[in-house]
């Protein structure tokens, strides 16, 4: 699973559409807005953002990371990889079938 942050709705919804549409990702999920208190420039901020959690198969995190970084509005995106060690082995192979070019 691949997550990320954004400052708009909007944003959050064309990151989920083009990684889905691109095969880089089964699901896109968008999460409702939530409240991110961070350092930035010496300054410490609060910002709403909306978050994206990407399922995709392992070998195309590496594309849907690079796609991410270059689509997403952010000077230092926060992109997080998580491997997912066990869990229903049917979805994960819808997940992988989902994936193919």
């Amino acid at each position: 699973m691949v997550t990320t942050v954004v400052d708009a709705r909007s944003v959050a919804d064309v990151l989920a559409a083009t990684a889905v549409a691109g095969r880089l990702a089964a699901c896109a999920q968008v999460g409702g807005q939530v409240d991110s208190t961070y350092w930035w420039q010496s300054a410490m901020e609060t910002t709403a953002e909306w978050s994206v959690q990407f399922k995709t198969a392992s070998d195309r995190v590496d594309a849907l990371v690079d796609q991410i970084r270059a689509s997403h509005p952010y000077e230092v995106p926060e992109i997080l990889v998580s491997r997912v060690a066990s869990g229903n082995p049917d979805y994960s192979t819808w997940v992988h079938e989902q994936t193919r070019p």
